[in-house]
């Protein structure tokens, strides 16, 4: 029988007691993971990123049949038996550089939505430290399933170190309010390029 030193038995325990210290100081109602912050906000709030330093901002959304990338040299809309809605925002950067982004746009009803592929001017990402940026990233959805939608920005963790994801509400509360945004879209948006400028 292999007898274990009693330092080796001291560490394991200093190891339980350090995970279990470690799981009650990240409360459910703040934290979704141990090492993930969840921040929520709505449009117009510059929310704080990963801790970095650096800010998103959504400052406006359209809701439109086609799209069109303004680099396109034909400018031919991409079109949809849905609804696309172009999510306009605002990123400042601090002296970190922030993770890469995975942007999703959540339901209520339970449909999760990708970026749409195929337009070069649509996404999120930081610019230089200093600097700020302007830019759209486009999602196609469902009509019938847009009630409660929520962007979800999530960094792309490498390592195991603290991070946090932010969540927007995008003000679409009802399926009336649903319906309404589908009956008032525009009948096309221009997808332009994304702007950097100096940080004030």
């Amino acid at each position: 029988m292999k007898l274990y030193r009693p330092a080796t038995i001291l560490v394991g325990v200093l190891f339980v007691l350090l995970g279990g210290v470690t799981r009650l100081a990240a409360p459910d109602q703040v934290y979704d993971e141990q090492n993930i912050k969840v921040v929520r906000g709505t449009i117009g709030q510059a929310l704080d990123y990963t801790g970095s330093g650096s800010t998103m901002k959504i400052t406006r959304i359209k809701f439109t049949r086609a799209v069109i990338d303004s680099t396109d040299s034909d400018k031919k809309p991409l079109e949809t038996n849905g609804i696309y809605v172009a999510i306009e925002w605002d990123a400042v950067r601090g002296a970190k550089k922030p993770d890469n982004i995975n942007a999703t746009l959540l339901a209520d009803g339970g449909s999760v939505y990708e970026p749409v592929e195929g337009l070069s001017n649509s996404g999120i990402d930081f610019p230089d430290a200093g600097f700020a940026k302007t830019g759209t990233v486009v999602f196609e959805l469902n009509p019938a399933d847009m009630t409660g939608l929520t962007l979800k920005l999530h960094p792309t963790m490498i390592f195991n170190y603290y991070n946090s994801d932010i969540e927007v509400d995008l003000g679409v509360p009802t399926d009336a309010i649903a319906q309404q945004m589908v009956d008032t879209a525009a009948p096309q948006y221009i997808v332009e390029k994304s702007v950097t400028r100096v940080a004030s």
